[in-house]
C-alpha cells in the first residue's frame, strides 16, 4: 500500500492488518440449509487437499485459486462453499439458501450439492460432519417439541434460547442414520449478520468439542498403565528405604532407566494431544459464553451439557498429563537417590582401597628400610674387599705397617661413609618428590 507521508513501513504491517480479517463472519439469511465438515489432514496431505479443493471448481466451470489461503469463500450458484484452514484440520461449510418449504428440516441438506466422487476422494479423515437447518419465524411458526424430536429420530434433545432468546437451538450431540449430526436453529429476531455469527459459534463448539475429545482414549489407556508404573516405582523406592541386605544396584538402575524411557516416550506421544485438548476446551468455553443462552424448560442447555460431559473428559486428559509429569519427577528423584547411594558405595570402596594402599605403603617403606640396611652392609663389604686389595698392594711394595689393623680400622670408616651417602641420596629423592607434589 502506498504511503502518502514518506514513512518507512514495517514489512509485516499489511500482513498484520489482514490477519484480523482473514476469517470474516458469515452474513447468513434465513431460512437456510448448511452442511459442515471438519477434515483432519496431516502435514504431508495439505498440498493434496488444496489441489483436491481446486478440483471442485472444475465441476462448476470455475477458476480455481493459484495459491492456498487461510479462508476461501466461493459462490457456485445454487450453493456457497467456505473453506477454512486450521492447525490440525480443514473445515468446509456448504450453504444453500433456496430452501424448499415442502421438505422436512433435514430432508434437504447442502452436502448433497457436492459431487459424491469429490467427497469420497477427499484427503484426510473426517472428524466432524453435521447438518444445520435454519428456519425463520417469518416463514413458519415455531415447531412444537414433538415435531422437533421427530426430526432428530426420537433422540434426547439438548436445547436453549441463545442470544437472550432471539433464537432457539435444538441438537442431540449424536450421530443420526446418515452418519451426521444435526442442529436446528429457529431464528426469531436476529439479523443476517447476527445469525451468521451464531451459526459460526455453534459449528465451532461442535468441532472443537470433538477435537478436544481426541485425547480421551489415549488418556484412558495410559492412565491404566500409569497405575502399574506407580506401583513399580513405589516398590523400587521401598527397596531403597527398607533395605536390610546389600542391593543389586545395577538391576535397580536398569529398572529406573526403563521406567524413565517409558515415561519420556509416552510424554512425547501425548504432550501435543493433551495440550491441544486444553486449548480446544478453552475455545469451547469461550464460544459457549458468547451464545448467551437462556434455558428451555425441561432441557439441558448446550452449556450445561458441555459442562457436565466435556469438562470431566478434559479433566481426565489433564490428570493423565499431570500424572506423567509427576511420575517423571519422582523417577528423577529416585534416580538421584540411587546415584547418591552408588556414589557413597564407590567412595566407601575408594576409602577402603586407600586404607589398603596406605597399609601396603607402610609395609613397603619398612621393607625399603630393611633393604637399605642390607644394601649398606653389602656395599660396605665389597668396599672393604676392594680396600683390602689396595692395602696389600701398598704393603707388597715395601711399606711396613700392620695390615690387619689397617683393614680393621677401615671397616667402620667405610660403613659410615656408605651409610651417610645412602641417607643423602634418600633425602634428595624425598625433596624432589615434595617439590613435585607442591607443583
Amino acid at each position: 500500500m502506498n504511503n502518502s507521508y514518506g514513512l518507512e513501513m514495517h514489512p509485516l504491517r499489511d500482513t498484520l492488518y489482514a490477519e484480523l480479517h482473514s476469517r470474516p463472519f458469515q452474513v447468513l439469511p434465513s431460512p437456510a440449509r448448511i452442511s459442515y465438515l471438519a477434515v483432519i489432514v496431516r502435514s504431508d496431505q495439505k498440498q493434496a487437499e488444496f489441489e483436491h479443493f481446486c478440483s471442485l471448481y472444475d465441476y462448476f466451470n470455475g477458476t480455481p485459486p493459484e495459491n492456498d489461503s487461510v479462508c476461501f469463500e466461493v459462490d457456485f450458484g445454487p450453493f456457497k462453499v467456505r473453506r477454512d484452514k486450521h492447525l490440525e484440520f480443514i473445515s468446509y461449510m456448504v450453504i444453500h439458501t433456496e430452501v424448499d418449504a415442502q421438505l422436512g428440516f433435514f430432508d434437504q441438506n447442502a452436502l448433497a450439492y457436492l459431487p459424491l466422487e469429490w467427497l469420497s476422494s477427499m484427503p484426510g479423515t473426517t472428524i466432524a460432519a453435521f447438518h444445520v437447518s435454519v428456519e425463520d419465524a417469518r416463514t413458519i411458526p415455531e415447531p412444537d417439541l414433538a415435531l422437533v424430536k421427530s426430526h432428530f429420530e426420537g433422540m434426547r434433545l439438548v436445547g436453549s434460547r441463545p442470544q437472550n432468546g432471539d433464537a432457539q437451538v435444538w441438537t442431540t450431540f449424536q450421530l443420526h442414520s446418515d452418519g451426521c449430526g444435526r442442529f436446528l436453529i429457529y431464528n426469531k429476531r436476529m439479523s443476517d449478520s447476527q445469525l451468521g455469527r451464531m451459526v459460526q459459534r455453534v459449528v465451532e463448539i461442535e468441532t472443537y468439542r470433538l477435537m478436544a475429545l481426541l485425547a480421551l482414549p489415549m488418556a484412558r489407556k495410559y492412565n491404566a498403565e500409569l497405575v502399574v508404573m506407580d506401583e513399580e516405582l513405589a516398590q523400587t523406592t521401598a527397596s531403597l528405604s527398607d533395605a536390610t541386605e546389600p542391593l543389586d544396584e545395577q538391576a535397580l538402575l536398569s529398572e529406573l532407566i526403563d521406567m524413565a524411557a517409558w515415561v519420556e516416550a509416552t510424554r512425547s506421544k501425548t504432550s501435543f494431544r493433551f495440550s491441544a485438548t486444553r486449548a480446544y476446551h478453552e475455545l469451547v468455553l469461550k464460544r459457549l459464553a458468547e451464545l448467551k443462552e437462556d434455558e428451555v424448560s425441561g432441557h439441558l442447555t448446550i452449556t450445561e451439557f458441555m459442562t457436565r460431559r466435556l469438562t470431566p473428559a478434559v479433566r481426565t486428559c489433564n490428570t493423565a498429563g499431570n500424572h506423567l509429569e509427576s511420575l517423571s519427577t519422582r523417577i528423577d528423584r529416585v534416580s538421584d537417590m540411587m546415584r547418591t547411594q552408588v556414589e557413597m558405595s564407590i567412595q566407601s570402596q575408594n576409602q577402603q582401597l586407600l586404607t589398603s594402599m596406605d597399609r601396603r605403603s607402610k609395609i613397603q617403606l619398612a621393607m625399603q628400610h630393611t633393604v637399605e640396611g642390607l644394601s649398606v652392609a653389602a656395599i660396605s663389604y665389597y668396599s672393604v674387599g676392594l680396600l683390602k686389595f689396595l692395602i696389600e698392594a701398598v704393603y707388597d711394595k715395601g711399606v711396613s705397617f700392620d695390615k690387619s689393623l689397617v683393614v680393621g680400622l677401615s671397616v667402620p670408616l667405610v660403613v659410615g661413609s656408605v651409610w651417610l651417602a645412602t641417607r643423602k641420596i634418600h633425602k634428595r629423592f624425598l625433596l624432589l618428590a615434595k617439590v613435585k607434589e607442591e607443583k
